[in-house]
């Protein structure tokens, strides 16, 4: 069965509901850095959740990408504001690091990977590269025309969306 692409929330539609229906619309339960910190260490510690760390550990799962799912939860179960979330995620990554660490998990990937264009950025230091060097190749114009072609044929997308024109 095809997904109906027009089976969407409107845009706005957020603004109609009723104010209050979510927990983060509300006053957080931990208003401090402090408390927040100590909530997050206390339910680390709880067996379930060691579990789960230390085998997101284990399987390769980055700090960062850890951190980021306890902070994001606990802002959207209301238990702290953006402005805390930002400000302990310091302190989650070092509490999942030692974690880890304490566990000897070997080899603990720490941060996520750059998702970004890396064959843009391959050529592009190619192309710096080739403009700086010592021995300088000119870059002519027909050079500079073909990178400019390769990078544009590489983040060229198809279009997705509500918007999109459709395979049809």
């Amino acid at each position: 069965m095809k997904e109906n692409i027009f089976d969407t929330p409107v845009p706005g539609q957020s603004l109609t509901n009723t104010p209050g229906n979510y927990p983060w619309e509300h006053a957080p339960q931990y208003t401090s850095v402090d408390e927040a910190s100590e909530y997050v260490w206390d339910r680390m510690h709880d067996p379930a959740m060691l579990d789960q760390i230390i085998t997101f550990l284990k399987n390769d799962i980055p700090v960062e990408a850890i951190t980021r799912m306890i902070v994001f939860g606990g802002f959207t179960e209301g238990k702290w504001t953006v402005d805390t979330a930002i400000l302990i995620s310091e302190v989650v990554f070092n509490q999942v690091l030692a974690i880890g660490m304490r566990v000897k998990v070997p080899n603990i990937k720490m941060f996520i990977k750059d998702q970004s264009n890396n064959k843009f950025h391959k050529r592009f230091a190619k192309f710096k590269q080739m403009k700086d060097s010592s021995k300088p190749e000119k870059p002519t114009k027909d050079r500079l025309k073909q990178f400019v072609e390769e990078v544009g044929e590489e983040l060229k997308e198809q279009p997705s969306g509500i918007m999109a024109k459709g395979d049809n």
